[in-house]
Order: structure tokens, then C-alpha cells, then sequence
């Protein structure tokens, strides 16, 4: 009995990538001369297929400060993108123009959207450029490197690098639930001041009495019961023997003269 070799698992895994890409450019071959539908359709199928290629480059962007989810999202766009541009007849493979491509998308999507606090655009650059220097510098160094030595390899000034490393933390926010400090078991939610709504109250009836001194009687009468007594247009109907839709109207048309006079005061 003949035993068959036993496939590694580096084999396999290269056998599955000749597979996908191929048929990857099967497809993208055939989309070329679809039309409309037929094209998105098997474009569909593209990205379905280098999905994992997606996943994989949005996971090395993680322990960044964004959700790793929200990675994901910006890498099949990227993906998107991608087999949306490529075409079958140029010289390169897809991934070799797809990678370049997400890459691109999850670098913009860090430079345009992920800041809690944006700093200038000189900073964020050179905080990239620091991000991705920094690994092969501790590699040759032994150690994390300094300003001074981040400067020297990127050819700028060490205060610039401070100034950019400084901003690292403005991809995320400190929950309000974190300790206010270690020794009282305090939340930085307690040390926040509540907001006084007092003040906004005094400042809306300041505004609105002189508008509100200008109706009759009966008006005033339907605003005290809708927003001070809180009755509903039926109660307040039967409070003054009249009908809801009759309440719905005059309440509408109360509150249109208020805006009108409110709007000429600000005028």
C-alpha cells in the first residue's frame, strides 16, 4: 500500500492562496466585459473572497484607540475600492494593488477621523512617521529610543518629536467611570459639576414674558394648562368646553405668534 505524503500546513496554506488569487483574477477578468450588473455582481464575489486579506491588515492597526470593528468597516472599503480600480490587464497581482490600497484607507481614516483632539497636520504626520519608525529602532537599539535618536533616524528635530509623540493619546478618551485618584475610590464622573438648569429656566422666562404679556387672557390660560399644568389638548378642551382639534389649533397658533415676536426681538 502506497501512503501519501503528508502536505504541510505552510503548503496548504500557499495552495489556498494560488487559489484565491486566481480565481480572484478569473473574475476580475470577466467583470471587465459585463455589463452594469453582471460586473458588481462578480465584484461581489471579489470581495467576499479577499475578505480575510481585509481583516487581517485592519488587525494591525488595533490597540490604537479604535474599535476594532470600525477597523474592519475601513478596510473592506478600502477592499472596495480596490476591485472597484483594478484592472485586469495591468501588470501587477490584485493584492499587490489591493494592500496598497487599505492601507491607504485605514492611514486616511486614522488622519481624518480617528482623533479625539486633532493636532496639526505636521504633528499627525510626524506622529505617523514616529509610529512607524520606532519598531525597527528598538530592534537595533535594545530599547525604546529616544527623542534624540527618533530624530537623528527620521532627520528632524528632537523637540518636533516630543511635540508629536505627545499626541498619541488623542485617539481615545478616558472613561469618566476611570478612578479620580487611587486612595478614595473616587470617579472622575464625581469630580464634574453638574449642570444647573436654573439659570437656563430664569433665562427662557426672562425671553418670554413680554411675548407672552401680549396674549389675552384665554391664551395664556392654554399654555399655563399645556406647559405648566401639563394637560393634554382633550383635558384642556374640556376644561374649556371646546374640542381637541379646536385646542390644536389655537395652541398652534399661540405658539406660531411667539415664535414670530421672538424672532423680530432677535432681529
Amino acid at each position: 500500500m502506497t501512503i501519501a505524503p503528508v502536505r504541510s500546513t505552510d503548503s496548504r496554506s500557499t495552495d489556498s492562496q494560488t487559489l484565491i488569487a486566481d480565481s480572484t483574477h478569473q473574475l476580475l477578468a470577466e467583470a471587465d466585459g459585463a455589463d452594469h450588473q453582471r460586473r458588481q455582481e462578480l465584484l461581489d464575489e471579489v470581495i467576499l473572497l479577499n475578505a480575510p486579506v481585509a481583516r487581517s491588515i485592519a488587525s494591525r492597526y488595533r490597540r490604537k484607540g479604535v474599535d476594532s470593528d470600525d477597523l474592519e468597516q475601513v478596510a473592506y472599503l478600502g477592499l472596495v475600492k480596490a476591485a472597484n480600480g483594478y484592472r485586469p490587464d495591468a501588470s501587477t497581482a490584485f493584492l499587490s494593488y489591493a494592500v496598497p490600497t487599505i492601507r491607504g484607507e485605514l492611514k486616511r481614516y486614522f488622519r481624518d477621523c480617528a482623533w479625539v483632539v486633532r493636532p496639526p497636520r505636521r504633528v499627525q504626520e510626524m506622529q505617523g512617521s514616529i509610529a512607524a519608525a520606532e519598531p525597527e529602532l528598538t530592534q537595533q537599539l535594545g530599547h525604546l529610543p529616544t527623542d534624540e535618536e527618533t530624530a537623528e533616524a527620521l532627520g528632524t528635530d528632537a523637540g518636533e518629536v516630543a511635540e508629536a509623540a505627545s499626541v498619541r493619546g488623542c485617539f481615545n478618551t478616558l472613561s469618566l467611570d476611570a478612578p479620580a485618584a487611587a486612595d478614595n475610590g473616587a470617579r472622575l464622573v464625581d469630580s464634574v459639576a453638574d449642570a444647573e438648569e436654573g439659570y437656563e429656566l430664569v433665562e427662557n422666562v426672562h425671553t418670554l414674558a413680554p411675548a407672552v404679556s401680549d396674549l389675552d387672557d384665554r391664551d395664556r390660560q392654554i399654555l399655563a394648562l399645556r406647559f405648566c399644568g401639563g394637560l393634554t389638548q382633550e383635558e384642556i378642551g374640556n376644561e374649556l368646553g371646546v374640542s381637541q382639534m379646536q385646542v390644536s389649533r389655537l395652541l398652534r397658533n399661540i405658539l406660531d405668534r411667539l415664535r414670530s415676536q421672538l424672532a423680530q426681538e432677535v432681529h
